[in-house]
């Protein structure tokens, strides 16, 4: 019976070992670590040139969108004006055909060349016979002149339509144009803005962990990690972190969205709950390390655990609210906030992420680049079924 119990004890251990240890991603030097940010710092420098670049291309295709919209602008005065003219020239049609009509039938001349001839013939003298050839001159001369200039208003109207044809054709490849030159500019913007802290943001994290770990005391060649708990530890105060000794779920009851598919892709796990707006607790006791907006807006909590000496960071996003301070001390039955649908986010649910390393909190030890490779899968420490109805 004994034999069977110190078994199951030394299960239990190994167990607990293999879930509650965080994996160790940043065993680096002070003066390793100053050298990464500085080379980190210096490849951000050059994003940020690159990004300035874009900006001006970006503000380039704007001004030729803007050039595209006043053709169409002038294009569309244009087809206003010809369909003016499309309609004054058949209503000068309709006009002088009416006038000739009237002419010939005045003259009742509408019986062919035998009308003209009956009518210059019919004179009482020599002299009205002269007159009378005269008349019908000129009203055959009037009558071709009528004619003739309604046929080229009748062909004039023809080209004015293919014109019309040709600019709406044109309007259309603009627009399609324009259309394609936004298209663009939202790639361009979205590929920026991929989900990453701001550039500026990140050089002054980074510079900000250098200066961190200076005043802390840590020498050239001590462990980060080391040195950052050795400080916390000695220094008193909430900043002593009691080692965890359990973890708990982050809302009370829910289910799974998303889960964790590492660097280069979902770094942490998404759940969510019927209560859209449900009180969201940390993971295991610990002290708030960080509040902010990200670069999209989400809102933001980071938390330092203590686990079994090495500390491991939880980062909870897209909080509609948020009720502690950084520096706090918090238990895991301390709420933190409420689950939201802050930043970048197609409905509430809450983003939990495992780190051994923070980019963002003092005494992180990491830069953006180094946090991304040091995420731990979440359920690693936190037991997350498909749902659940309690912590």
């Amino acid at each position: 019976m004994k034999k069977k119990i110190i078994v199951s004890i030394l299960i239990i251990i190994i167990v607990f070992t293999t879930i509650a240890l965080p994996v160790e991603t940043q065993a680096q030097t002070i003066r390793e670590f100053e050298s990464e940010v500085e080379r980190y710092t210096k490849e951000l420098e050059d994003k940020k040139s690159k990004i300035a670049k874009n900006d001006a291309e970006v503000a380039e295709i704007k001004r030729k969108i803007a050039s595209i919209e006043n053709q169409i602008t002038e294009a569309e005065k244009e087809i206003t004006a010809l369909e003016e003219e499309i309609d004054k020239s058949n209503k000068e049609i309709q006009e002088k055909t009416e006038e000739s009509k009237k002419i010939i039938e005045y003259y009742q001349i509408s019986n062919g060349d035998n009308a003209y001839l009956e009518y210059a013939f019919g004179a009482s003298s020599i002299t009205d016979m002269i007159y009378r050839m005269s008349i019908v001159e000129q009203l055959t001369e009037y009558n071709d002149k009528i004619m003739k200039e309604l046929e080229a208003l009748i062909e004039k109207n023809e080209q004015q339509k293919i014109e019309l044809n040709k600019k709406k054709e044109n309007l259309k490849n603009l627009k399609n144009e324009l259309q394609s030159e936004k298209e663009r500019i939202d790639a361009d913007t979205a590929n920026l803005k991929a989900g990453m802290p701001g550039l500026e943001e990140q050089i002054r994290s980074a510079k900000a962990q250098i200066s961190s770990l200076k005043s802390m005391g840590c020498g050239q060649d001590e462990s980060v990690s080391a040195c950052v708990f050795r400080v916390q530890q000695s220094s008193g105060g909430n900043a002593s972190l009691p080692s965890t000794n359990g973890f708990f779920r982050p809302i009370s009851y829910g289910y799974m969205t998303q889960g964790y598919s590492g660097y280069g892709g979902h770094l942490g796990v998404d759940m969510s709950s019927n209560n859209k707006s449900i009180e969201v607790y940390p993971i295991a006791n610990g002290m708030v390390t960080a509040k902010y907006y990200d670069n999209a807006g989400a809102l933001v909590i980071k938390i330092r655990h203590n686990v079994g000496g090495s500390y491991i960071y939880s980062t909870y996003a897209h909080l509609r609210a948020w009720y502690v301070n950084i520096n706090q001390y918090v238990t895991e039955n301390t709420v933190i906030g409420l689950m939201g649908s802050t930043g970048n986010s197609t409905g509430p649910h809450l983003h939990l992420e495992i780190t051994t390393c923070d980019w963002k909190s003092i005494g992180g030890g990491c830069t953006w680049a180094q946090y991304q490779r040091s995420t731990i899968n979440p359920t690693r420490y936190v037991m997350l079924p498909s749902r659940w109805n309690n912590r």
